[in-house]
């Protein structure tokens, strides 16, 4: 494989910027580029070993630079890798970059450098997907999850179901094959209870997939009320920012507005919506539209109510058309004289808290109900579970392969018919762990990555 490169850090000004260089030739571009202070060849360097020096082009100096050798296969790409640190510039970082990719690199795709760790053996292809899990983590439960998959837990997973079908296979052919041999009979009921081991395992590689892909992609939610009980006062207590315009003049936001924020381990992307009431005017009431249109797609309802009035025709007819959904009922202006007919939201929410949007006060309680919600509490940060749709889908591909096979054998389906099924079951964990795989869905799983990593 070619020599490739990239910044590996964020392309923005910083401290410091790392630019890494991977391939046969990674030390011999990086002797092109760098000179130690000290005298010693770059090429002399040993790996894990550092030198303090300059980045040159044709022996103009660029900037002051430390170099960083890994020597094959003991490097995260399993190749001959280089790595300069210097200063975080945008301009001085870019030009080092090219001077590398002037002087015999190319440059790296999306997601090569851990490509190229996949392909040379260093991870498997559920370790290499928690490597952007871990990037892209944005709670501490998140980031745990990811380490856990890093650390190759769901491959272990998968390769005991492996082991299992490969097994249960070799005994079936054997016993098939060698008729005049002294194999003794595979026995239904025996393999009937291998396999359900080995679903038992699936299932709970799945279980937590939802809860997982809520920490990792966060919770769509729409905060809907009538105008001025507090909905934009709200949404911009969670933003932390003055998003929506906040007034006492009733319509003021008419469009829906959108932000990402977190909430303690929780990822909300928040829509703020139009007051939803009855109205003649043309262009509120296309706001409004979209408000409920957004309300009935999203995963969670934030449903406000002022506190300090009774409710009112428009509160009732808001309560009728989102009871039936998952909903957090917000009583605010909890600061205020309470007037409104708590009764009336009790019995028909389950989750209800008070608060004060105005004062920030109440928000904990708010993601309290949303963990429970979402029983993101059961969630634990050290269950192994599929980390995205792919893992997910080769999962319950396997998971369907052997709930069929269960069936065959209680059905009295000839062993050979019986075979054919786990071992499409074997073939869909394999696909899993990337020991079978198609070269379109390597790039499709690295083409998402970020360059430089």
């Amino acid at each position: 494989m070619s020599t490739i490169a990239a910044i590996s850090t964020p392309d923005s000004a910083g401290g410091i910027a790392v630019i890494r260089i991977s391939g046969e030739d990674a030390v011999t571009v990086a002797e092109r580029v760098f000179k130690p202070y000290s005298g010693k060849k770059v090429s002399e360097m040993e790996g894990y070993t550092c030198a303090y020096g300059i980045a040159h082009d044709s022996g103009e100096r660029i900037d002051d630079c430390i170099l960083t050798i890994f020597r094959a296969p003991h490097s995260y790409t399993g190749e001959n890798t280089a790595e300069l640190s210097c200063h975080g510039g945008i301009f001085v970082t870019r030009k080092i970059l090219r001077t590398i990719l002037k002087n015999g690199a190319e440059p790296a795709q999306a997601g090569e450098f851990t490509k190229r760790a996949f392909l040379n053996g260093k991870l498997d292809l559920t370790q290499a997907e928690a490597v952007m899990e871990i990037i892209s983590a944005k709670g501490e439960r998140e980031l745990k999850m990811a380490e856990n998959l890093r650390e190759g837990a769901a491959f272990q997973r998968a390769k005991k179901c492996s082991d299992i079908l490969v097994r249960i296979l070799g005994d079936l052919a054997a016993w098939a094959d060698y008729p005049e041999e002294d194999i003794p009979a595979v026995e239904p009921e025996n393999l009937v209870n291998d396999l359900t081991e080995v679903r038992n395992q699936l299932l709970s590689l799945i279980e937590n997939y939802d809860c997982g892909r809520i920490l990792r992609e966060g919770i769509s939610t729409a905060i809907v009320g009538r105008p001025n009980v507090g909905k934009s006062t709200l949404f911009n207590c969670l933003s932390g920012c003055e998003r929506s315009i906040v007034t006492d003049i009733a319509g003021t936001t008419r469009d829906v507005i959108e932000e990402t924020v977190s909430l303690g381990d929780i990822v909300l992307r928040l829509s703020d919506t139009a007051g939803i009431h009855q109205t003649d005017d043309v262009i509120e009431g296309m706001g409004i539209e979209i408000a409920e249109k957004t309300a009935q797609s999203a995963e969670l309802v934030i449903a406000v109510f002022d506190g300090s009035c009774p409710l009112n025709e428009d509160d009732f007819s808001l309560i009728e058309k989102i009871k039936d959904m998952k909903c957090v009922a917000v009583i605010n202006k909890s600061d205020e004289e309470s007037l409104i007919e708590e009764a009336v939201l009790k019995n028909t929410f389950i989750h209800l808290v008070y608060l004060s949007a105005k004062e920030n006060s109440g928000i904990k309680w708010l993601r309290e109900e949303i963990e429970n919600i979402f029983s993101i509490n059961d969630c634990a940060v050290n269950s192994v579970c599929a980390a995205n749709e792919r893992q997910k889908r080769c999962i319950e591909s396997a998971l369907a392969c052997v709930d069929n096979s269960i069936e065959a054998i209680n059905s009295g389906e000839l062993l050979d018919a019986v075979n054919i099924i786990i071992d499409e079951a074997e073939q869909h964990l394999l696909e899993l762990t990337g020991e079978r795989i198609t070269n379109a869905v390597v790039d499709n799983v690295f083409s998402r990555f970020c360059v430089g990593k």
